[in-house]
């Protein structure tokens, strides 16, 4: 499986974690996010994904920043991207299961690494409902 990953400085060590996590289980990595600390615009960083994700390039996407909302705004200006918000288990596996997401957005301030490593691992193995929920998914990008 292909992933795309982003990130602002907020995210740098989140997104080494992770994708530490992802290479173990042999996921492909394309990294678009910075690699230090350094301040710079987030924007930059999450497009790349967003286009790979809409492209096929990537099965799906990671995007990290500070609050995850500029990450995930920036994301969904994409069509047909579904960037969910989420900050526990709990509404990661609702926006895979109920909203088909296609990038994970993580608030790097207000989760540990931990709760981001658990998130991914519901993102990537909760699938898709359909169902009432695909008529919901398709009116998005009316």
């Amino acid at each position: 499986m292909k992933v795309s990953i982003g990130n602002d400085h907020a995210g740098t060590e989140y997104k080494l974690k992770i994708i530490e996590y992802l290479e173990k289980k042999n996921f492909k990595i394309k990294n678009h996010g910075t690699n230090n600390e350094e301040s710079v615009d987030y924007p930059d960083f999450i497009h790349p994904v967003a286009e790979d994700v809409t492209s096929n390039k990537s099965d799906f996407g990671i995007i990290i920043c500070g609050s995850g909302n500029g990450a995930s705004m920036s994301a969904n200006k994409h069509k047909g991207v579904r960037s969910a918000l989420c900050w526990n288990n709990e509404i990661c596996k609702l926006a895979r299961e109920h909203n088909d997401a296609n990038i994970l957005s993580v608030p790097a301030r207000y989760v540990t690494i931990k709760e981001a490593l658990e998130m991914i691992e519901t993102f990537i193995e909760t699938p898709f409902e359909g169902g009432r929920h695909l008529r919901r998914v398709e009116k998005i990008n009316k």
